[in-house]
């Protein structure tokens, strides 16, 4: 925190008053000229949403993001604290943060004039000055805006001395941020009552009209389905959004993988190739006739299910001992009873959730196993398997079991082709592969299986 105190010492200091919107503008340029990322942990964003965010930031338009739950709205929103000055000067005790060489209230306007250069300031930080609401049907005017305050008219302020308001989110957000999640939720009243902030930039309370020219950036984020049918954005607000974005899950792989492995509380170490399961996994669930497409299906979909894949893992090797934690391709079967409360189905598939689920596991799977495995010839594994040998896995078989118990081969070399080909390592991701290959190999119908109690024999 700069040590300045006053304002004779911040003049001295060469500083000068910008808006919230010309100090963005001026920071996103310098960090894009410096090759800075301004959007850190923002994936699948780079060649779609954001040009356009920085677009209208360099605008100075209000903006507001269109798109499914789970595609990293509010995430993105928050980003933008970034693009903020680390430490602002504010005039001290002003409750709506103004700027000492721009005071917009009646009262810190007569405290530059009697302090002069002797006023005293303090700092805010970048985090104090983003906003986030989230948009409830109860969320009332005086929440938002503000309203008379009885206490100080009954402490003998005229009823009509702005000394008597108390303001609201709005206006305690000046030279700042605010952030509306799920606009659309937001009663069509208090909509109306966001038409001056974002238009005139001033505000009225119960007929007063104060003109504060507050200088605030509105960010709202809405879902599509609610934006047309649950609730709406009344016509006159959304045209004062000079901005309106759409955003989507990512549109690669590699993409969701990151995303996943970004946010995802992990208690055991899960290899990539799991990862890559998930992100594929969801991504068919995009794409079934099965799920209810309106509704999406969030990224925390995936990162639900690498957290509860590292927790079964991590389970395991404390019932059983194991010093490696390691997740392994068994891990995965538990996800489905814990997800599928997390996506919506058509009607007409009732009874039959875990079924689709299941199937499209068994298809994520199989597009990792021929992404991975192309061009490795298995087929010295399968005729190891005589007709009477077997491979047991489960949650509860430990890796080195699994090792144990796989068959002798003609080629030795072909195990650790198969470890190679994922990057594996160690026990638990080597055992983790194989369970992959043979899990592969029953899906193009070269092994049987048989599933029960927890455990799974390959045959």
């Amino acid at each position: 925190m700069p040590k300045i105190q006053t304002l004779g010492e911040l003049r001295a200091a060469g500083y000068t008053h910008r808006s919230l919107r010309e100090e963005l503008r001026e920071n996103l340029l310098s960090a894009l000229a410096g090759g800075t990322d301004p959007w850190p942990g923002m994936h699948g964003f780079e060649h779609t949403v954001i040009p356009q965010l920085e677009r209208a930031i360099i605008a100075g338009h209000d903006v507001v993001l269109l798109g499914e739950r789970g595609q990293g709205k509010s995430r993105l929103l928050r980003t933008l604290v970034g693009l903020l000055d680390e430490w602002a000067p504010m005039i001290s005790g002003s409750e709506l943060n103004e700027d000492p060489l721009d005071p917009i209230t009646p009262a810190a306007q007569a405290r530059v004039q009697d302090e002069g250069e002797d006023l005293p300031i303090s700092w805010l930080h970048r985090s104090e000055r983003y906003v986030e609401k989230l948009s409830t049907p109860d969320t009332s005017v005086a929440d938002m805006i503000g309203d008379v305050d009885p206490m100080r008219v009954a402490e003998g302020r005229r009823l009509g001395d702005p000394e008597t308001i108390h303001y609201g989110l709005v206006p305690r957000a000046n030279r700042g941020i605010v952030a509306l999640n799920e606009l659309p939720d937001l009663a069509e009243r208090i909509q109306v009552a966001l038409l001056n902030v974002m238009e005139e930039r001033d505000i009225q309370i119960r007929g007063y009209v104060l003109r504060l020219p507050l200088d605030v950036l509105v960010l709202a984020s809405a879902n599509p389905e609610d934006y047309t049918n649950r609730g709406r954005i009344i016509t006159p607000l959304k045209d004062r959004f000079g901005a309106e974005i759409r955003t989507h899950y990512p549109l690669e792989i590699a993409d969701e993988i990151a995303v996943i492995r970004q946010e995802a509380q992990l208690t055991a170490r899960v290899p990539d190739v799991l990862l890559e399961i998930l992100a594929r996994f969801t991504r068919a669930l995009r794409e079934s006739a099965a799920i209810n497409q309106a509704s999406g299906v969030s990224a925390r979909f995936a990162i639900a299910g690498a957290e509860t894949v590292a927790a079964a893992a991590l389970h395991r090797a404390t019932v059983r001992g194991e010093d490696e934690v390691v997740a392994r391709r068994v891990d995965l079967q538990t996800t489905l009873e814990v997800l599928v409360g997390k996506v919506e189905f058509e009607s007409g598939e009732e009874g039959r959730e875990l079924e689709i689920l299941e199937h499209l596991l068994r298809t994520a799977t199989a597009e990792a196993v021929r992404t991975h495995f192309r061009g490795l010839d298995l087929a010295p594994l399968v005729e190891a398997f005589d007709g009477e040998r077997t491979v047991t896995t489960g949650e509860r078989v430990t890796a080195a079991e699994v090792l144990e118990s796989l068959p002798q081969l003609p080629e030795p070399g072909l195990y650790e082709e198969i470890a190679e080909r994922l990057d594996a390592e160690g026990d638990g991701e080597r055992a983790g592969a194989i369970e992959l290959a043979l899990e592969g190999l029953f899906l193009v119908r070269r092994l049987s299986k048989e599933s029960g109690d927890g455990e799974t024999v390959y045959g």
